[in-house]
């Protein structure tokens, strides 16, 4: 996607008309947060690699060019199917402009850096939600035996990259990611220790071992790598994105739809079905579908005792950060009080001002922590997309809203879901795209 064409996309708004319940079947994408280090990965082998159920999303786009800049042929062969070839990749410095579009570019350093020796990469970009930590990556690039230097790009060079036994000061997940994808191909035993362990990770994890790395404790926070010589090529399918199954959950329940969202995974359902449990969104499950029954009556469930509950964030398998907006905004229509304390990002919070104004009744005590008290009657307003997990919340707000809401920046939630507009107007829901 060309660089006039993501200012055309930042400049659309969506315009919604509330209050109508959603209706039918939605089948979950491909896991965002899987395709891009699975898209990175394809960098280890110089054969073919073809991935499946590839989102159609913005950051899937950049990443497409960041590797065909770099020498690699990569491009759409189907409406959710790629092909990367990266049989002649030479090129170490990645660009500046496109590196600054999206976070996950710093996943291309641990593949460059185990295949080329060297790379130069440029600070990432990304959503605005709070400091995000690239010293675990520094830390275990070097403790594989790389030079760094620090400065306006990070300069990085391999030398005689080894394994080494590397332990995480923070359950990192894109640090776990570039760690696995470095150790796959250089000499030697490499465990990571702390390591995250999020769906997304287990799903590049087995990708990897299909091309024939050696990968072991995958769903567990300790992983073992074994090094081999090359990696063959071969065909992968992303797993489902379980942030989107949440979001599709949420918009079923506080708008009283019926949805049934298929193609699903339980397993990585399990601590959100939990979660949203305590607002009184009960699901349906299905072996690869879940359902969400119509008119639930939301009410908060308070702990033992009658004391307010709480729903806290943290690394796999606890609930999921990404999903923290669309929690809050499920509480602003739940019977009763709750605390939402977010650990991970201190700015992902902030966008609370906004259903403050449609109407929510929400106290955010620090960064980190919101009283919400529900339901309230939310109106329709003028909002703006200050990153892709608030614009999926303000989208839920605006879908359960009396009147018409306009979200500028939809950008930022094309970012992570596929044709958002076009699968809800499938769902009955009051939706268009427009230019701002």
């Amino acid at each position: 996607m060309s660089q006039t064409a993501v200012i055309g996309r930042a400049a659309e708004s969506f315009v919604i008309e509330g209050g109508r319940p959603l209706q039918g079947r939605i089948q979950a994408a491909g896991n965002k947060n899987g395709a891009l280090p699975i898209l990175a990965a394809c960098l280890l082998t110089s054969a073919p690699v073809t991935l499946h159920n590839v989102p159609r999303i913005v950051d899937v786009e950049t990443m497409l060019e960041l590797l065909n800049d770099i020498g690699a042929e990569a491009d759409w062969i189907g409406p959710n199917d790629v092909q990367v070839h990266a049989a002649d990749v030479t090129k170490h410095e990645l660009d500046e402009e496109l590196c600054s579009r999206m976070r996950a570019s710093f996943l291309l350093a641990g593949p460059l850096l185990a295949r080329l020796g060297t790379v130069s990469v440029p600070p990432p970009g990304g959503d605005v939600i709070g400091r995000r930590r690239l010293d675990p990556h520094i830390h275990a690039f070097r403790e594989m035996g790389a030079q760094i230097d620090v400065g306006r790009r990070y300069e990085m060079r391999g030398g005689s990259l080894k394994g080494h036994h590397i332990f995480l000061d923070e359950a990192s997940v894109m640090a776990t990611e570039n760690a696995v994808m470095a150790a796959a191909i250089i000499p030697g035993e490499t465990v990571i220790g702390n390591a995250a362990c999020e769906p997304h990770i287990q799903d590049l994890c087995r990708f990897l071992v299909s091309l024939g790395a050696q990968i072991e404790g995958i769903e567990s926070n300790v992983l073992r790598i074994t090094g081999v010589d090359s990696l063959r090529g071969g065909e992968w399918e992303i797993g489902p994105d379980h942030i989107e199954v949440g979001s599709f959950i949420g918009l079923a329940a506080i708008t009283g739809g019926d949805v049934t969202i298929d193609a699903v995974k339980l397993a990585d359902l399990l601590s959100i079905l939990n979660s949203f449990e305590k607002f009184g969104v009960h699901v349906e499950r299905g072996e690869d579908f879940v359902r969400v029954p119509p008119r639930q009556e939301l009410v908060i469930q308070d702990d033992l005792g009658g004391h307010i509950p709480k729903i806290e964030d943290g690394p796999w398998p606890a609930f999921p950060s990404d999903l923290t907006s669309v929690a809050l905004t499920i509480a602003t229509q739940s019977a009763g009080t709750i605390l939402m304390f977010e650990k991970m990002f201190e700015n992902r919070l902030f966008f609370t001002d906004k259903l403050v104004s449609m109407g929510a009744r929400i106290i955010l005590c620090d960064p980190h922590r919101a009283v919400i008290t529900g339901p309230s009657k939310l109106s329709g307003q003028r909002m703006e997309s200050p990153d892709i997990r608030a614009g999926m919340a303000m989208l839920l707000a605006s879908l359960c809203a009396e009147g018409s809401s306009t979200i500028g920046a939809v950008y930022q939630i094309d970012k992570g879901y596929e044709r958002i507009d076009e699968r809800l107007r499938a769902l009955g829901a009051q939706i268009e795209r427009v230019d701002a």
